[in-house]
């Protein structure tokens, strides 16, 4: 359903009971310092991303007298507390911005988890509450593109380690992973953030929210290429005896694209690679002017994925490369957009490796394994306030419970430093300002930095330890292994 603008309203964009905290504070204080990290997971990584979107989107838009009316109506309906005159107050005070002050790492680094991501501070003492209450809103505005980011980083790093591995042909790398997910997830606003985020590292998407996104919210310039693919309603429409007239039209509508991906996998998908594709069809698709791919859909994607690039080096040839792999003529590759996620993707490359085949030899998509399987429990995502100021005096303070150490929460100010090849979390008053990887990004409604997507895409790339991906290409490098084991 398309959202009406009451889901834009900051003071309703929250748990309920976040309405009840401000008096839960010792009298005197004046000032809530919070902060968001990864408190570990899955992954021993975090590609940072989305902040920017959230702040635009929300922070950025002040409340009016219509949203306090219409919250007061809302949670009062409920049965709970609603204080008219601390929103009241931001309105007048403050124009209705939320008077805190954000800072954060800048977006596209990657660096280990269980280090600070943002930082949440009120700017007036008379709304110390503040900093806590949109933590809803703003620990899911950072915790999904953040964790889908991270997920399609991996990804790229398993790719970086195959095309290492087997392909003179380093430069495909941004092109071989496709978003095929914007179907997958949960609503059009996860399509854009999840889109966006993959965009950092890939330049392949049909995911038009995350295109749009891109360009919008970070300035992206073409951050996306597409091509003419298929469907099977298309191809069935035309019968099975006319399977091959249907992919000769393809190729006869979409020649001026320079681009089309034959699904194969309506019928027989044996067939349709051996014998259409590879027989019927061979002299249109090496001279079609451009690239065809060809795109099974189903099966099981190690043995599928290489099947299929065996088959269609039966056909067209190949070239073997400086590494002793085999290379497909340009005019044709594999096309795999099934059953791709973080744990079959080096097990393909695995495979084909182990055939003597490149990986640039595939290419790839993926849906809800990169947008929709994974939620804050992947990455372990939490906001917690580490340091409050009554009377004058900072307290650090921080939870450490005794029934599940992973939540024990930081202490004090903080701060993110990098020495010595490694990213730390410090007391904010242990180094100097230009130590501090925290930059302000938002202050009472104002953006206090605007990052390019250009910026995002050369912070993501930046060379790092092997520890990073280690856990990630290890499928890879394993599989091959002990395949080249049981051959000794």
């Amino acid at each position: 359903m398309p959202l009406s603008s009451s889901y834009d309203n900051i003071i309703i964009n929250t748990d309920n009971y976040k309405h009840c905290h401000y008096p839960l504070y010792p009298p005197g204080t004046e000032y809530v310092n919070s902060y968001i990290e990864s408190r570990g997971g899955e992954f021993p990584v975090t590609m940072f991303v989305g902040l920017q979107a959230f702040l635009r989107d929300y922070l950025m838009h002040p409340i009016t007298l219509e949203d306090i009316d219409q919250a007061e109506y809302y949670m009062r309906e409920q049965g709970m507390h609603f204080n008219r005159e601390n929103w009241m107050g931001i309105l007048n005070d403050h124009g209705g911005f939320l008077p805190v002050e954000i800072e954060a790492v800048p977006e596209g680094l990657v660096l280990p988890t269980k280090n600070v991501l943002v930082q949440i501070i009120n700017t007036d003492p008379k709304y110390f509450w503040a900093t806590s209450f949109f933590e809803t809103a703003l620990l899911r505005a950072v915790w999904y593109p953040t964790t889908v980011g991270t997920i399609s980083w991996l990804a790229k790093a398993v790719i970086r380690e195959a095309l290492d591995r087997t392909s003179d042909n380093p430069g495909v790398l941004r092109h071989m992973l496709h978003d095929y997910g914007a179907r997958g997830v949960s609503s059009q606003q996860s399509a854009a953030l999840g889109g966006l985020a993959h965009l950092v590292n890939f330049s392949q998407s049909d995911t038009v929210p995350g295109i749009i996104a891109a360009k919008e919210i970070y300035n992206a310039v073409a951050p996306s290429n597409s091509g003419p693919n298929s469907e099977h309603a298309g191809f069935s429409a035309w019968g099975r005896e006319n399977e091959a007239a249907a992919m000769r039209n393809m190729l006869e509508v979409h020649a001026p694209s320079g681009c089309a991906l034959l699904l194969t996998d309506t019928y027989d998908h044996e067939n349709a690679v051996k014998n259409i594709i590879g027989k019927e069809l061979a002299e249109e698709v090496r001279n079609f002017p451009g690239l065809v791919g060809v795109r099974p859909d189903s099966g099981d994607i190690v043995q599928v994925t290489a099947d299929t690039t065996d088959w269609l080096m039966d056909a067209f040839g190949y070239e073997v490369n400086s590494k002793g792999f085999k290379v497909l003529p340009p005019f044709v590759r594999t096309v795999q957009g099934d059953g791709v996620n973080r744990d079959s993707l080096p097990l393909v490359f695995a495979e084909m490796e182990r055939r003597g085949m490149s990986a640039e030899n595939a290419v790839f998509g993926m849906g809800g394994g990169l947008l929709q399987h994974c939620n804050r429990d992947t990455m372990n995502f939490g906001q917690k306030a580490s340091a409050v100021m009554v009377n004058g005096e900072w307290r650090a303070i921080g939870k450490s419970p005794t029934g599940d150490l992973m939540k024990t929460s930081k202490k004090g100010r903080l701060a993110l430093t990098f020495e010595d090849g490694e990213y730390k979390t410090v007391q904010r008053d242990s180094v100097s300002p230009e130590q501090n990887l925290l930059k302000p990004v938002f202050r009472s409604g104002k953006l206090l930095k605007k990052w390019d997507f250009s910026e995002l895409i050369e912070l993501s790339e930046k060379d790092v330890p092997e520890s990073y991906y280690a856990a990630a290409i290890a499928p890879l490098r394993n599989a091959v292994g002990g395949q080249d084991a049981a051959v000794a």
